[in-house]
């Protein structure tokens, strides 16, 4: 029989852990043609998230669970997980059960139609914010414009991706990741399905603003370099300004013999000519920040701890 893997990355999720496993239990007991996999990814909870998928993983099989040496952030924490599902399907779920688990079915039906990527849009989200919801949107408009990759909207991690998709996304080994629009990038047949996005069943959300904002810059400077096109073309725009300006200035002086213009203006001119040298310099150290980065060639992550649920086998990496 083909499997299922449900792959979950968990960060202090220790309130909604068993409701989830309930649900993903009930969910594969009802699903008689396929076996399943549920891979925990614990990306350095500091809470008693490693405690209950331990007792999990002993009364279930089905459980397996990779536990990360520190919190790598959840981008990090689902390449660990692609390295280490066995299935010959994926399902990416949060555990916070804002994305339901009767889903699955649905995309297990279109996977089994020859798609290889079946990701649920979100209809609606309940409990987010409107400036959230808007500027979620305008970000996603902006992405898909500068990258020139069509960007699914209103769209997270919750999909089923084929095998052959998973060991594409494996091959992308950055470490300043974007995973949505690898998600994009790598192709493959894809499948759209709407659902209503739930309020969180327990606990606090991990996000907010200044993450948010983080998460974007992140999302634009390691998927395009469109920002340092524009700048290039700031700097010409500015440039042929005061090209411009400075024939006006001569012309004005020379012939008409009118007084050049006093501190104010020419204040006016440095900082704004200042301004915009230190907003190109910021992007370029941006890019040259994740060049810095991926030259180290530091592996992505460490794992503490790995079981295997199925062969009841664990072990420890240092």
């Amino acid at each position: 029989m083909k499997k299922i893997s449900i792959l979950i990355p968990a960060y202090n999720e220790e309130a909604v852990l068993e409701a989830l496993y309930a649900r993903l239990g009930t969910l594969a007991n009802d699903i008689k043609k396929y076996t399943f996999e549920f891979l925990f990814v614990n990306d350095g909870s500091r809470d008693n998230t490693l405690k209950i998928i331990r007792e999990l993983a002993e009364v279930d099989d089905r459980v397996s669970y990779v536990n990360l040496s520190r919190n790598f952030g959840k981008e990090i924490a689902m390449v660990a997980g692609f390295d280490h599902v066995s299935g010959d399907a994926t399902v990416i779920i949060d555990a916070d059960l804002q994305d339901p688990p009767e889903l699955i079915p649905e995309m297990i039906h279109y996977w089994e139609e020859g798609f290889d990527d079946v990701y649920a849009k979100r209809r609606s989200r309940e409990g987010e914010t409107w400036f959230k919801k808007w500027s979620s949107k305008k970000f996603y408009q902006i992405l898909e414009k500068l990258s020139h990759v069509p960007i699914q909207k209103d769209t997270g991690d919750f999909r089923l991706l084929d095998r052959r998709a998973i060991e594409a996304l494996k091959g992308m080994r950055e470490s300043e990741r974007y995973t949505k629009g690898m998600f994009s990038w790598i192709g493959f047949y894809k499948k759209e399905i709407l659902y209503d996005r739930d309020p969180r069943a327990a606990g606090e959300t991990k996000w907010n603003y200044r993450k948010l904002i983080n998460f974007a810059i992140d999302g634009i400077t390691s998927f395009t370099t469109a920002p340092l096109r524009i700048t290039t073309y700031v700097g010409f725009i500015v440039s042929l300004i005061a090209f411009l300006y400075l024939i006006f200035i001569v012309f004005r002086t020379v012939f008409l013999g009118a007084d050049i213009a006093g501190y104010p203006s020419t204040l006016a001119v440095i900082l704004f000519l200042g301004g915009v040298q230190l907003l190109s310099l910021g992007i370029i150290g941006e890019y040259v920040g994740r060049i810095f980065l991926e030259t180290k060639q530091r592996p992505l992550y460490l794992i503490e701890e790995y079981h295997n649920g199925s062969r009841k086998k664990t072990r420890r990496k240092d």
